[in-house]
């Protein structure tokens, strides 16, 4: 599948049924339990990168674009430490909820920028740049491209996180037993660590931390690389 029908489809399903499930799974409504399971498994992946970001004591002095923002899950507490954030989705409806979430969370405040936007799209230049979540919607040389544009946008930093392929989850057959019951609207990739690694490598990154998420539903790894 082409990087451009891989859009399509992305973008269709999450402005379609998608967003509907995804905005459930990414809130407080109640759900059932694999959509929960995932749920956590998500806000696991937010919590560690807000950690890693917290550690480092400089939240309120960055510019941080986070790109395949979905609901603002990431972008709003990162704009409530003081961070300058500009958020973008694929998604219509993705990005119109994290506006609603966002006026709620930080009423006036200036320092967060939702748009509409293709991630190869984006422009400008951040300190930090981030995509969660987004890897598992598009193959691997679809997401070599994807990486080398967040890199050419990143000053200093660079987080990602992606399905990662081992044997285990191999046994699947089908990455989109991910996700639970009639969402499997979208193929899901697993990509090799090494593989991911040796792309930001091939783009001027090193890594300096990773770490992984494992639920029963979810699964991914996350890794910081900083420009070599």
């Amino acid at each position: 599948m082409k990087s451009s029908n891989d859009k399509t489809v992305v973008k269709d399903y999450f402005n379609a049924t998608g967003f509907d499930r995804w905005r459930r799974i990414y809130g407080d409504e109640e759900v059932n339990k694999v959509q929960r399971d995932i749920r956590v498994g998500h806000q696991q992946t937010i919590d560690i990168v807000l950690g890693w970001l917290r550690q480092d004591s400089n939240l309120a002095e960055l510019s941080i674009c986070d790109s395949g923002c979905g609901v603002g899950s990431l972008s709003i507490p990162l704009a409530q430490a003081g961070a300058k954030v500009s958020a973008s989705d694929i998604s219509e409806r993705m990005v119109a909820e994290a506006q609603q979430k966002a006026k709620d969370a930080l009423g006036d405040a200036n320092n967060l920028n939702l748009a509409v936007q293709d991630l190869e799209a984006l422009q400008g230049s951040y300190h930090t740049v981030i995509c969660l979540d987004v890897l598992i919607h598009y193959s691997q040389e679809n997401a070599a491209q994807m990486i080398a544009h967040l890199a050419s946008i990143a000053e200093s930093r660079l987080i990602l996180s992606f399905a990662p392929k081992t044997f285990a989850l191999s046994l699947l057959k089908k990455v989109g037993d991910f996700f639970p019951g009639s969402s499997k609207a979208t193929r899901a990739y697993q990509h090799r660590e090494a593989d991911i690694i040796k792309i930001l490598q091939d783009n001027g990154f090193s890594v300096q931390r990773q770490e992984k998420t494992s639920t029963r539903f979810y699964f991914a790894r996350i890794l910081e690389a900083t420009r070599s």
